[in-house]
């Protein structure tokens, strides 16, 4: 059921549990970060305005820093970045007038981000 150890050993056996704990909660919110960025990619395809295809097929997760017990992704477009902002909010003509906003990042974006909440939560509370 459980260790005997002496109160002198204490301290090193909680500090030992807590660090076993620790890397399975950090790779639990690797795990879940990964998940998350992929649908986010998935909804950008899905939702991102199709003249040709090429737009919404561009969408990648991109590794940016990644530690021990910290991950960052970044969700991009690799080669039509240029129009994400212009499609997302709109933007003016040359001979005068605007282009209505298609937006379709943002809510991809709000949706990822209930999904990280959820699955950190479930992977804490589960174990």
């Amino acid at each position: 059921m459980g260790k005997e150890i002496s109160i002198s050993q204490l301290s090193a056996a909680v500090m030992e549990e807590l660090e076993e704990y620790a890397d399975l909660a950090a790779e639990d919110m690797k795990s879940a970060v990964k998940k998350a960025a992929t649908t986010v990619r998935k909804d950008i395809e899905t939702s991102a305005p199709r003249n040709t295809g090429d737009y919404a097929k561009s969408w990648a997760v991109k590794t940016t820093k990644e530690s021990s017990n910290a991950l960052q992704v970044t969700v991009h477009s690799r080669n039509r970045y240029q129009l994400a902002h212009l499609l997302e909010y709109g933007h003016a003509k040359r001979g005068g007038g605007r282009v209505a906003a298609r937006p379709h990042i943002a809510a991809a974006e709000e949706a990822g981000i209930e999904q990280l909440e959820r699955e950190i939560e479930r992977s804490l509370t589960n174990g």
